[in-house]
């Protein structure tokens, strides 16, 4: 497992009864996780500092009960970038940690490149990819179907004093743009993608990864360079196992360009017991 462990402004306390105490800053949130299935105590009764709990309801949705004063938004910092975080519905803050360890790579990849490197960032969320990129001295192309996760991108790259940098915005379905960018005759040196498990396009197109992914890699390896330095698929769906990105990787890219492929869970260290918690898997093609 890849563990995000260079973090100084988040951190994973504990963890127990499915749920998950984290810092982020000096905000302390207790939020639903149901990779937790251990039962070492209620958090909630076990530490007085906790500034907001999320309840999660029998529906599936839930709601945030703010224990102490907290601002409408925050910041934190991973090494030179900085994030904007809020408190979102369904538990989420605008921001997983665990992708550190694919920032990390990326910026090593493309730094180390000696080549100009243009990036696509599909589904690409509040941007945690595209700013590692842009620090890394890419061009980037950022694609999401909301534009409000793309307008919270954009206020991420000018915490991170990144937005003079060379970024372009596009609020589309993925399927779609993807499309159009075979038409236009645009490539790119790499991809990287966090496909969710459902989701709906700008005009309300419906993506199932289960029925969408294979066909969405096969539409990418038309808009790649006869060299690509990586691609990265990223997947937090239950029940989907990383070998299963793998494969994908082999068949599409394996299948044409020398380079190594290799997939991995990530994962969080839990300060307060000698435990680590799962976080999603990745698939990853690099080149050589």
């Amino acid at each position: 497992m890849d563990l995000a462990k260079e973090w100084k402004d988040f951190e994973v306390i504990d963890a127990s009864n499915g749920e998950k105490l984290e810092r982020w800053g000096n905000i302390f949130l207790l939020r639903p996780d149901p990779q937790i299935v251990w039962n070492n105590g209620h958090l909630i009764n076990k530490y007085n500092f906790i500034d907001a709990y999320y309840h999660r309801n029998s529906k599936g949705g839930g709601y945030w009960e703010n224990l102490k004063h907290i601002p409408t938004r925050w910041q934190i910092k991973y090494k030179e970038l900085t994030f904007n975080i809020k408190q979102m519905g369904f538990k989420h803050t605008g921001l997983f940690p665990e992708q550190a360890v694919n920032w990390d790579f990326m910026i090593d990849k493309i730094k180390n490149s000696n080549r100009p490197i243009r990036v696509l960032n599909l589904f690409a969320y509040t941007g945690g990819a595209s700013m590692a990129c842009l620090y890394a001295g890419a061009h980037v192309v950022h694609v999401d179907s909301s534009r409000g996760m793309v307008d919270w991108a954009k206020e991420n790259a000018v915490a991170s004093g990144l937005s003079d940098k060379p970024i372009r915005y596009i609020v589309d379905d993925v399927l779609k743009f993807v499309k159009r960018e075979i038409r236009r005759g645009n490539k790119y040196d790499a991809i990287v993608m966090d496909p969710p498990s459902y989701g709906r396009g700008s005009n309300g197109e419906v993506w199932n990864i289960e029925k969408d992914l294979a066909d969405l890699l096969d539409l990418c390896m038309n808009i790649l360079v006869d060299e690509p330095l990586f691609f990265i698929i990223n997947s937090y769906t239950t029940g989907l196992s990383s070998t299963v990105l793998g494969n994908l990787l082999k068949l599409t890219l394996g299948e044409k360009y020398d380079g190594t492929i290799t997939t991995g869970e990530l994962g969080l260290p839990i300060r307060n017991k000698n435990l680590i918690l799962p976080c999603g898997i990745y698939g990853r093609y690099e080149s050589k």
